[in-house]
């Protein structure tokens, strides 16, 4: 055989097919495998084709040491480059990838681990000049290191051409503040980055699996940014051929080799994602099919869970991925896993009324009550407080209504606090973070939701684009412009991975307003969600949102502004839809659409005012509705 190490001669074959090379028969006779041992349906690839969407050329040029020249691409992608050079016949040229330079402007490889990342090109000696890329591979990168070369190159010599699974486009962001325009700008080059084939956790190194922790986090946001219904189509096929026979879905999928402790092929809230993404493609795309053709493995998901707790206690049996990367505080996986068992039971009784299967909707209604009482047993205080005294804790039971309801106030006022205490900075790894801010803005907290959301201090989605970042990072502080790449292993050093990246989320449905009311966008919710004047002493509030959403049943749009006493919105509701929405307001009164009084418009009509709010059924079209606000 071959070694990878490099080059190495071929032997060839004859034309009558003799070899010119001693054969040895050490091994004996075999009975050879064949790959299938039954008949598989043959049919068209189900997801959308993986392809060069954009082409970006080189910002600079920098040579760090002779003969090794550095192109910069200004953007970290998934892809490979286009080479242009010329040269003698024999010429070996080498293309090294990675995200970041050292100080002294060397490649920065360390985080690949084993992967190489290398290309090698030997020239042909064409006197016009070759041109050439890469098949069958890509490399997640921004920088380029080109070696081999006789002469020094021009900057046009690399360019970089960016692959992904073509999933149509489908968001547009932009706010008052430009720092976080552009973080959302880093979400859709990260998820076009890691959407190749199936959602992986990091482009670069070697790893690019299926993670269902980080697929389950991030899936909601993704909507947002494409069209994702083809690739999760594809991709939850493969999560249910790689479910265990036990009934578990493992780590990531598919699942070629075992990973984290000997035996273990599961984690709480990774195996999850068997349930949370069948749901959430229905509830974003409306579109039942995928759950009747995964009902069967989200059943016997379900039977597992319920033989592994028999008594609805959350357990620790899998892996321990737990709160990944959170900081300071440890939420105990038997928590998480109870928190998310109660989550599962109450999907699957919605997925069970949407299929009219009324007898299992009947028992996951009641497992949900079991453990939901389980956990009120292990877990809740007195008012409110929680014995996992995390953020994470917090939010978890608050976004999956884990509470009484009467003790959801006091919960979240407690979830304010440990932010407050801990510097209005976030403790929270990937799980607690996805639902950080909804958690907040859901329940009075909206003003520090976009504080944290605008921070810029560590940790915080700011800090990472003031230090110079094009896509989301696997740490909050993957690099600092002080301490560089020292704070950290740099084995465990992506620098693009989605998992924090689930705010995008939040910036749609909260932030922006815009969301759906029921599966499929038929009937939408539109709660634009200006923050208060002077609520955040380390920044202005943002005070103007643009946003829009293609969905199945065409664009949505808002974009609002906060004036002084005045609120201004721009609203599209696509035809065949309808939408309720809330209208910051004091008074019916000063509520006007195109400059005039609602009862003078068609297609709007007032229901109530309530806490501040003018709630307005709106039927498709095109508005400019302006109310007064508060001095």
């Amino acid at each position: 055989g071959f070694s990878a190490a490099g080059w190495e001669n071929a032997v060839l074959a004859e034309e009558n097919g003799s070899v010119q090379a001693v054969y040895s028969d050490t091994l004996g006779d075999r009975t050879v495998e064949l790959g299938f041992r039954s008949p598989k349906r043959l049919q068209a690839y189900p997801g959308p084709p993986s392809r060069v969407t954009q082409e970006l050329p080189a910002q600079r040029l920098s040579q760090p040491k002779p003969g090794v020249f550095i192109f910069d691409l200004g953007q970290n992608i998934a892809g490979f480059v286009r080479l242009r050079v010329r040269g003698r016949p024999g010429i070996k040229v080498q293309l090294r990838y990675g995200e970041m330079l050292h100080p002294d402007g060397r490649l920065m490889t360390e985080n690949l681990r084993r992967a190489r990342a290398t290309d090698t090109y030997i020239l042909r000696g064409d006197p016009a000049g070759e041109v050439w890329n890469p098949r069958f591979t890509y490399h997640g990168f921004q920088y380029v290191e080109l070696t081999g070369l006789p002469e020094p190159p021009q900057l046009d010599a690399v360019t970089g051409l960016v692959v992904h699974s073509d999933t149509p486009l489908t968001g547009s962001f932009a706010c008052a503040d430009p720092i976080m325009t552009r973080f959302w700008q880093n979400t859709l080059w990260t998820q076009r980055a890691n959407y190749v084939e199936l959602p992986t956790d990091c482009p670069q190194r070697d790893e690019r699996l299926g993670w269902m922790g980080d697929a389950q986090i991030y899936v909601r946001a993704a909507t947002f940014n494409a069209d994702v219904a083809a690739f999760f189509t594809k991709w939850l096929d493969d999560v249910e051929e790689a479910q265990r026979d036990f009934g578990a879905f493992p780590d990531y999928c598919p699942y070629p080799m075992a990973h984290g402790e000997p035996g273990k092929t599961f984690g709480a809230a990774w195996t999850d994602a068997g349930i949370i993404c069948p749901w959430t493609m229905w509830q974003v795309y409306g579109d039942r099919r995928v759950l009747e053709r995964h009902w069967n493995s989200m059943r016997r998901f379900m039977d597992w869970r319920e033989r592994a707790a028999p008594d609805g206690r959350g357990v620790r049996l899998g892996n321990a991925w737990g709160d990944w990367l959170s900081l300071g505080e440890t939420t105990p996986i038997e928590f998480i896993d109870a928190a998310y068992f109660a989550y599962d039971a109450g999907l699957m009784a919605e997925m069970a009324r949407a299929l009219d299967r009324p007898e299992e909707a009947t028992h996951y209604e009641e497992l949900r009550n079991k453990v939901v009482a389980r956990f009120a047993h292990d877990h809740l205080g007195a008012e409110g407080a929680l014995k996992v005294d995390t953020q994470t804790a917090y939010v978890l039971a608050l976004a999956f209504k884990l509470l009484p309801s009467t003790l959801e106030p006091s919960a979240a006022r407690r979830l304010a606090e440990k932010i407050a205490q801990n510097g209005h900075r976030m403790a929270t790894g990937f799980l607690g973070t996805k639902a950080l801010l909804p958690v907040l803005s859901a329940h009075g907290y909206h003003d520090l939701a976009v504080r944290l959301f605008q921070s810029q201090a560590f940790p915080s989605w700011g800090y990472e684009v003031i230090n110079g970042a094009t896509t989301v990072w696997e740490r909050w502080d993957s690099y600092t412009r002080q301490d560089g790449f020292g704070r950290h292993n740099a084995a465990m050093n992506s620098f693009s991975h989605y998992a924090f990246g689930a705010v995008t989320e939040w910036m749609f449905r909260s932030l922006a307003g815009l969301d759906t009311d029921g599966p499929g966008y038929r009937k939408l919710i539109i709660r634009p969600n200006p923050p208060t004047p002077d609520s955040n002493p380390d920044r202005k509030p943002i005070d103007w949102v643009t946003a829009s959403y293609d969905s199945v049943h065409g664009r949505i749009a808002t974009a609002w502004r906060r004036e002084p006493n005045r609120f201004v919105l721009q609203l599209t509701v696509p035809a065949n839809t309808s939408a309720t929405l809330y209208l910051p307001a004091v008074s019916r009164e000063g509520v006007t659409e195109g400059g005039q009084p609602l009862e003078r418009v068609e297609g709007v009509r007032l229901l109530r005012l309530a806490d501040q709010r003018a709630v307005l059924a709106v039927q498709s079209g095109h508005y400019r509705f302006e109310s007064e606000l508060p001095p």
